[in-house]
Formats: structure tokens, C-alpha cells, sequence
């Protein structure tokens, strides 16, 4: 029964996706990549929920709640204000230029330069940390929650092996052959399915613990664990309280304004209206994300008494206790299209920014659309291989998967949000600037992280190496300025007419994270 409802539940994903995409040009660059501009609010909602919650932060956070408590969070909730950010003042000015990459947006204001290094940068980021690291968790949470060693009558590392393969190739196909929108109306279907699922089991899990009430059990948790709601993290926490105004700050606003691939889905929206609508209600459903991301890791501490010798088994053990098994088919069929969604996410947006960035621009520059697009398909193929090649060597990789993949996640995200921010709010940082200023800040970065090994937390070196990268590139342009200021040309390829309700709802979603965190302080 549950490989049937499995089964009918993908099927169904796989049909209705490939439906909504019959119509669509893939032969055209904006066809394939941007889904023909015609993405909706809910749709780039959607989207953008199912590409971040994989299982690398369901299982990575609540791994780390499971040891640290509710700290974590700070992740899912100071997204919220970086969408906002994103939706009043990034998305307005990507539209504005009719981009497809945040790298074009970046040529556009510095040159081919910055564009190519940040493309490279994107590339390196997706191959070498999220694909692989997304492929991993997936095919360890899935392996680990349903018994498929046991199942397919192999060891947990060859099993492994065929998983990742499984996942690879399914997503890949989804990516590399259906383009943005199928991803993007999979997704959408996928994060219903998910947020329905993903609620379950903290559900389910404050029932075993209140036998069978799930208020009892929550009043029985926050007795016994006080200490592990308390979202003020100390200096040994995962999130010590000050790097929220550091490294958080920059780790959220660059993923969630600037990363090609969350970002993708609001530059594919019809117009400036419905990208804003999107980020805002994914917004709204992010401040309830701690629900699904941390409280089943806190359930898991006091089920098993704290006592799990791998902190990153915590989720899928606790599926194992409590899930009932009529769900087990659907919450696996929801949790694989979540696996799916993040590896097929960042492989599109590869295939992207490679067609787009390094085919047409340094291999063929005379390509047709479909060239372009046949060229990015095939570095797609070949990445996805790649991937699916390193993810199983990153099984027990030291401080859970989480963490390792923000640490690594700090050598791009710093540089990129500091020259799109300094670009967007001055007109005479230059080309040069820009590219000096990221070489220092990537190299600084490792040689500190792994190098020197500092005694302060990654995030604050974030922090402190942001403000380093931004100075430098104004130092640099006071000597090698640019020859005229920038002026942004408005390319009118989709209307950026602000939404109506965009003052007063972002503004509603910022005081609820503040009133979160005096209500859970």
C-alpha cells in the first residue's frame, strides 16, 4: 500500500507538471530558463519554499535543534525579512533590466568580467556543496526512514549508491529536459504536499508524547526542555544571539536575494506584482518553517533522551517512532519531491547560467536559442553525473551536513551579496573593484576558515569579511573609479508596476519576526 500511494503520488506531480508545460516554447532561452515569464504569485511561492526545504534543512536543522535547541531557527525565521528586502528593492531593479541570471544583472553594472567570475563562482558553489550535499541528506533520510537496505536486501553504503543514482537521474530529468516551469509547478504541488506532510510529524510526535493528546505532549516538552525553546542562543550555541546582526543577516539576503537558484522563480514571474506577491507569502509560510525544520529535532531529544550517537538521525528516527504506517507511502512520495526539488532547482539554474554565461558568451557566441539551450541540457547531464559521483563520499561528514554546507556556502555568498548590494545603491563602484574585491574576500575566506581556523564562529566572520569586501571595493574606486556614472536601462520585458499591498504586508511580516523573538526570548 505504501509503495502505491508512493508511487501515485509522483505520478500524479510528474502528469500535472508536464501538462502545465505542454504549451510552453522550450526552444527559446526565455521559454526554457524563465518559464516564459509567466509565473504567478502562488506558483513562484510555491516554488520558492520547496527549492530551500529539502532534506538537507529538514533533517541538517532539525539535527541541530536535536543538540542545540531553537537557536536554529533564526535560519527560517530572518528569511522572511530578507524576501522582503528582496521583494521591495532587489526584484524591482532584476526586473527592471530583463535578466535571466544575477551574473547578466552583474555585467550589466560592472562588466563581462564580474559576470563571468560570479557565474563561475554560482557553478562552483552548486557542484562541489548544494547538489551533492542535497543528494546525500535525501538519499540517507530516505534510506534511513523506510528500511531500504533492508527492502532491496543491500548494505547501507551500496544503497546509498543506488538512491543517489535514483534521485539523480529523476531530477535530472525533471531539470535538464522540462526547464524552469516544470520545476516550478512540480514544486508548487510538491510544497502543498510537504507542508501537509511535514506538519505531521511534529503532530504525531507531541502525541506519543501526551498519549495521544498533542497539547499534553507539548505542555510535557516545553516542562522538560525549557532550555531547548529558549531562541536566544549562547556563546556555545550553533547560533550564538549576535550572529544574527553578522553572518545570518548576509547568509539569508544572499540566498534569498541574490542565489540563482531561489532567485530564478521570481525573475520568471509575468510581472514585478506577482514575483512580489510570491516572495511575501512564502514569507508568511517561512515564520511557521521552525514547525517542520526544528520542533521535530526537540521531540526527538526528549523521545530518545538525548541519546543518538549521530545527531543528523534524529528526523528520520523520530518518522520511524511516530509516523502511522498509511502515511508512510505519502510522507515519502512529499519528502522525495522535496529531494527532487532542491537538486532539480540548482541543476536548472546550472544549466542556466553555463547556456546562458559561458556557451553563448566564450564558445559560441553566434549560438541560436536552440543551440544555447541544447548546450546547457548537455553541461547538465554532465554535472548532474558529477554530483551524483561525490555525494555519497560526504557520508559523516564532521558537524552534520548542515553546517558543513552553510561553512562552505560563506567562500560565494559573502562576495556576491556585497558587490549586487554596493551595486545596486552606488553608481561609481567600478568593474575592477568589484572583481579585486571578490578574489580577496573567496581566498580570505578559506585560508581564515580552514586555515587559520579562528575561534569565533563562521558566521561572524562572515560578518566581519562582508564589511572588509565592501570597503575594499570603495577604496579601490576612489583611485579607479568609473569613467560615468551607472545609469539602468529599463528593457520593458515585463511590466514593474509595484503591488498594491507591498508597504503594509511586508511591514506585517516584519513584526511578526520580531514579536516571535520577544515572545520565544
Amino acid at each position: 500500500m505504501a509503495i502505491i500511494s508512493f508511487a501515485g503520488f509522483t505520478l500524479l506531480v510528474a502528469l500535472i507538471a508536464w501538462w502545465s508545460t505542454r504549451k510552453t516554447d522550450e526552444t527559446s532561452s526565455d521559454g526554457y530558463f524563465l518559464g516564459g515569464r509567466s509565473l504567478t504569485g502562488p506558483v513562484i511561492a510555491g516554488s520558492l519554499l520547496l527549492t530551500n526545504l529539502s532534506t538537507e534543512q529538514i533533517v541538517g536543522m532539525n539535527g541541530v535543534s536535536f543538540r542545540d535547541g531553537a537557536p536554529i531557527m533564526a535560519y527560517e525565521v530572518l528569511a522572511a525579512i530578507a524576501m522582503v528586502f528582496t521583494a521591495f528593492v532587489l526584484l524591482p531593479k532584476y526586473l527592471k533590466s530583463g535578466i535571466a541570471t544575477i551574473p547578466q544583472f552583474l555585467e550589466n553594472r560592472y562588466g563581462k568580467t564580474t559576470k563571468t567570475i560570479v557565474s563561475l563562482l554560482f557553478l562552483l558553489g552548486y557542484a562541489i556543496s548544494m547538489l551533492p550535499t542535497v543528494l546525500y541528506s535525501g538519499a540517507l533520510a530516505l534510506n534511513t526512514m523506510f528500511d531500504i537496505p533492508e527492502m532491496i536486501g543491500m548494505g547501507p553504503e551500496a544503497t546509498l549508491w543506488v538512491t543517489v543514482i535514483s534521485i539523480g537521474v529523476i531530477g535530472s530529468i525533471y531539470a535538464v529536459f522540462g526547464g524552469l516551469k516544470a520545476v516550478a509547478v512540480s514544486d508548487s504541488i510538491n510544497a502543498v504536499g510537504l507542508i501537509i506532510g511535514g506538519s505531521l510529524i511534529p503532530i504525531f510526535g507531541l502525541m506519543y508524547i501526551g498519549d495521544g493528546n498533542m497539547f499534553t505532549g507539548l505542555d510535557t516538552l516545553t516542562t522538560a526542555l525549557p532550555e531547548k525553546f529558549d531562541i536566544i542562543g549562547g556563546p556555545d550555541s550553533d547560533v550564538p544571539f549576535w550572529t544574527l546582526f553578522t553572518g545570518m543577516v548576509i547568509l539569508n539576503f544572499y540566498y534569498w536575494g541574490t542565489n540563482q537558484a531561489i532567485i530564478q522563480r521570481a525573475l520568471g514571474a509575468k510581472n514585478l506584482k506577482e514575483g512580489q506577491k510570491g516572495l511575501l507569502i512564502a514569507a508568511f509560510i517561512k515564520i511557521l518553517g521552525p514547525i517542520i525544520v526544528v520542533l521535530p529535532g526537540i521531540i526527538a531529544y526528549y523521545i530518545f533522551n538525548g541519546d543518538l550517537a549521530n545527531a543528523d538521525e534524529a528526523y528520520p528516527m523520530l518518522v520511524k517512532k511516530v509516523l502511522p504506517v498509511a502515511y508512510i507511502g505519502f510522507f515519502a512520495a512529499v519528502l522525495f519531491g522535496a529531494i527532487l526539488s532542491s537538486f532539480n532547482s540548482a541543476l536548472n539554474s546550472s544549466v542556466t547560467l553555463f547556456g546562458l554565461d559561458f556557451y553563448k558568451e566564450y564558445i559560441n557566441k553566434e549560438a541560436t536559442e536552440l543551440q544555447v539551450v541544447k548546450a546547457g541540457k548537455i553541461f547538465g547531464i554532465i554535472l548532474a553525473i558529477f554530483s551524483i559521483g561525490i555525494a555519497p563520499l560526504l557520508y559523516g561528514v564532521e558537524g552534520g551536513i548542515f553546517t558543513y554546507l552553510q561553512q562552505l556556502n560563506g567562500t560565494h555568498s559573502v562576495p556576491i551579496l556585497a558587490i549586487v548590494i554596493v551595486g545596486v545603491f552606488s553608481k561609481r563602484v567600478s568593474g575592477k573593484a568589484a572583481n579585486i574585491a571578490i578574489l580577496i574576500s573567496v581566498v580570505t575566506y578559506l585560508v581564515t576558515l580552514y586555515g587559520i581556523e579562528p575561534d569565533i564562529s563562521f558566521l561572524h566572520l562572515m560578518g566581519i569579511l562582508f564589511v572588509l569586501t565592501v570597503v575594499v571595493m570603495f577604496v579601490i574606486s576612489y583611485f579607479i573609479p568609473r569613467e560615468t556614472d551607472f545609469v539602468q536601462e529599463y528593457t520593458k520585458q515585463v511590466d514593474i508596476t509595484n503591488w498594491r499591498y507591498l508597504k503594509p504586508v511586508g511591514a506585517i511580516v516584519v513584526a511578526l519576526v520580531i514579536a516571535l523573538y520577544v515572545a520565544m526570548s
